[in-house]
């Protein structure tokens, strides 16, 4: 009885997923996910660089955050342009602190995985913070300044007004453990 309970049993992805959103939420961290962009994700293309995204989702920077089992959506500003943002959970590969690069990766979920009856055993990897930056990832933060002031209280996902307190533009750059 017990194999077949696990064959049944959901990802733990979202779960931890949502834990660590509200880990960093609460400790005061601004939660981001890196995202492999594909033909299922809802994202501005203009901000995806090598095929990936990386997005703000704090709760000042979102509106109407939902982090579902199966897609987490939500609203954001981008350049001052509201967008509606659908990432399936599957193609989320890592959710990090922006302050001290704390979080987790997951490994990629094939396409063949991605049936709800698929074997969800593969175990998230933990993530290493660095103090280097990597200068080739571009941050939806990075990726273009507002020109115009907005009128909406919601933060740009875009270009979020909360830069880190050692100064500059440095990110965290996450790297898979194996």
């Amino acid at each position: 009885m017990a194999a077949k309970q696990d064959a049944e049993a959901t990802s733990t992805r979202p779960y931890l997923i949502r834990a660590l959103h509200e880990w960093c939420c609460d400790n005061g961290f601004t939660p981001y996910i890196t995202v492999a962009v594909d033909a299922s994700v809802q994202v501005p293309k203009e901000y995806v660089k090598d095929g990936e995204i990386v997005l703000n989702i704090g709760l000042d920077a979102t509106t109407s955050l939902n982090i579902g089992n199966e897609y987490i959506d939500f609203k954001a500003r981008f350049s001052g342009v509201v967008r509606e943002i659908i990432v399936p959970v599957d193609q989320i590969m890592a959710i990090f602190a922006r302050e001290n690069g704390q979080g987790m990766a997951f490994p990629k979920v094939s396409g063949a995985e991605r049936k709800p009856s698929a074997d969800k055993t593969a175990a998230p990897r933990a993530v290493v913070s660095l103090a280097q930056p990597n200068p080739k990832r571009k941050s939806v933060d990075a990726a273009e300044d507002d020109k115009s002031p907005s009128t909406d209280d919601a933060t740009d996902t875009a270009t979020s007004p909360q830069k880190q307190s050692t100064g500059g533009n440095s990110k965290p750059t996450l790297t898979r453990v194996k």
